[in-house]
């Protein structure tokens, strides 16, 4: 099934790996113009060799200057965005608050919330300029829940929809829909990070707070990356023209986030 009805300059912000990559790989699919920057060189590269047409930076979204210089150089390849899809996160450290070290906790907002916001400044003027915009923002459905062991991750992806939100009231007027996506565990290997970081707190097994996590679920199960993309692109689709300030679950339902 194909989602879009034309050629569209897509920006994926950490899509060298996970879901971001899937993401890329869905809107390459559709026959779009790809610009990708990721904190790994290596990913990078490999999406290189497989796909020469894809534009490539090296940027650590914490940095504002590498930000700047990524859409910079976007700037000189094209004159506007039609879509952004803001990725870049991490799980950030598992325990309880009072035992955190702030420098974890910095580092997952620095990353999760602030590159988002950095992103955004820089996009929004692109963006601007097409004639079916879309934003994405990943949060998490750990937005719509407190999440035990996990504070500043979820923080940071409360703190997404209200940016999400804001920014979608914000640029309504201009016909720009500004939408999160909020999804529950993902297979991959960052979920798996995560499943192992949990067993280690909890001193449980990997399959206990595995088959915990699916116990969380109405439909007792994990969701896909391609599930992401596919969300994705129906969003930036004609299809979503009228799907704005949105927090859509995409996890088969949790009904609540425990450690029991």
């Amino acid at each position: 099934m194909k989602f879009l009805k034309r050629k569209l300059n897509v920006v994926v912000v950490a899509g060298a790996s996970g879901i971001g990559l899937e993401i890329v790989k869905a809107y390459l699919d559709e026959g779009c113009l790809l610009f990708v920057c990721d904190v790994s060189s290596e990913f990078l590269e490999n999406i290189n060799q497989k796909h020469p047409d894809v534009f490539t930076q090296r940027t650590n979204v914490a940095v504002y200057d590498e930000v700047k210089s990524f859409f910079d150089h976007i700037q000189s390849e094209v004159d506007h965005i039609d879509v952004l899809i803001n990725c870049a996160g991490i799980a950030g450290p598992t325990g309880e608050l009072q035992d955190l070290d702030p420098k974890a906790w910095d580092l997952t907002t620095a990353i999760n919330i602030n590159g988002m916001f950095y992103c955004l400044k820089e996009a929004v003027p692109l963006i601007k300029k097409s004639d079916s915009p879309s934003i994405i923002n990943l949060a998490s459905n750990a937005a719509f829940f407190g999440f035990p062991l996990r504070s500043p991750y979820a923080t940071a992806k409360w703190a997404c929809i209200g940016l999400t939100k804001t920014l979608a009231m914000e640029l309504g007027a201009e016909q720009v829909r500004v939408n999160a996506i909020c999804p529950g565990s993902v297979r991959g290997e960052r979920i798996d990070r995560v499943v192992a970081a949990d067993a280690k707190t909890q001193n449980k097994s990997i399959e206990e707070i595995e088959k915990l996590y699916c116990k969380q679920v109405s439909m007792k199960t994990f969701v896909e990356a391609s599930d992401v993309a596919h969300l994705a692109l129906f969003l930036s689709s004609e299809y979503g023209r009228f799907i704005s300030g949105q927090a859509i679950g995409l996890d088969g339902h949790t009904e609540g986030l425990s450690n029991s």
